[in-house]
């Protein structure tokens, strides 16, 4: 379920900062202006299971210390983003109200620096806790009475973001046949860009993770519409880049937290739109791994 967090001003970054003691820790070059915002530059987070405790490790890493690293590394790129991107499992486990107190906590440096966040929820979120918590925040139209799918357009490409959350802790994610026929309307009504589809779960076809239960319904929607250039999405904890028969590319976006499997890297992804295709730059967390400053350039399919 995505929510857009817009940017703050400088003065209310400075107010509730002092208030709370929050994320005085990123320096005082975070309170500087003047980088350009580039808008083909996108900074593609997912899975951060960040809980209210900051000192809580999972599988021996700190979540709080993983998304801290990160969002220093995008907020030093030479030009401001023009928004970020988490596609789902904000909270650590369960979605618990004072999870997504520390998630908007710890992302007021980089709405402060006007970037602009898009999240969206994963298995391991709950949609009612998550609105509790973020209330004040909640800025973007509903299409959907009981999902949050949102269309964000850029001079390139369009983003479509959409909500697989099925249940709580239940690892399936599920889209649901009134979000994939608003989908198709608002693919059709859309047709002049190339559309990027982002969304928490990976296809059903994927083994051993439990997927997007109506994947083969959200192909149908989205293979036939040739502007439809990417599916992008989380869940796995992996980082992979495939190409299906049809030409659509499907992204799997790294971890920020944490990997289920040893020697695996964690980290984000630097997404460049550009007039034909896409360039990816895997940005780890270990700038010592071999996958660290892999980039991938796509071509859209015809």
């Amino acid at each position: 379920m995505p929510i857009h967090l817009p940017p703050i001003s400088r003065r209310r970054f400075i107010a509730r900062s002092l208030a709370g003691g929050a994320a005085l820790a990123f320096g005082p070059a975070l309170m500087a202006a003047g980088k350009r915002t580039d808008p083909d530059s996108w900074a593609l987070l997912s899975d951060i299971h960040l809980a209210a405790d900051p000192a809580l490790l999972a599988r021996g890493i700190n979540m709080t210390d993983h998304f801290n690293r990160v969002t220093r590394e995008v907020l030093a790129l030479p030009k401001r983003p023009a928004g970020l991107f988490i596609t789902g499992d904000c909270a650590y486990n369960s979605g618990q109200v004072a999870d997504y107190a520390h998630v908007a906590n710890l992302l007021e440096p980089v709405r402060k620096d006007q970037v602009p966040v898009h999240l969206a929820l994963g298995n391991h979120d709950n949609r009612e806790r998550f609105w509790e918590a973020l209330q004040q925040e909640k800025a973007a139209k509903r299409p959907l009475a009981d999902r949050q799918a949102a269309i964000i357009s850029t001079p390139r490409a369009n983003w479509f973001v959409l909500d697989s959350l099925e249940k709580t802790l239940s690892t399936p994610g599920l889209l649901g046949q009134e979000q994939l026929d608003w989908l198709a309307g608002a693919l059709d009504a859309n047709r002049s860009k190339p559309a990027l589809v982002l969304v928490h779960h990976n296809p059903g076809t994927i083994a051993n993770v439990g997927g997007l239960k109506d994947t083969e319904a959200l192909y149908a929607v989205i293979r036939p519409r040739k502007q439809v250039k990417a599916y992008m999405f989380g869940h796995t904890h992996v980082w992979s880049v495939d190409q299906d028969s049809s030409g659509l590319h499907l992204v799997n976006l790294p971890p920020v937290a944490y990997v289920f499997r040893e020697g695996d890297p964690a980290g984000w992804v630097h997404a460049t739109l550009e007039r034909k295709g896409m360039r990816l730059e895997f940005r780890c967390l270990d700038a010592s791994h071999k996958a660290h400053g892999q980039v991938v350039n796509l071509r859209w399919r015809a």
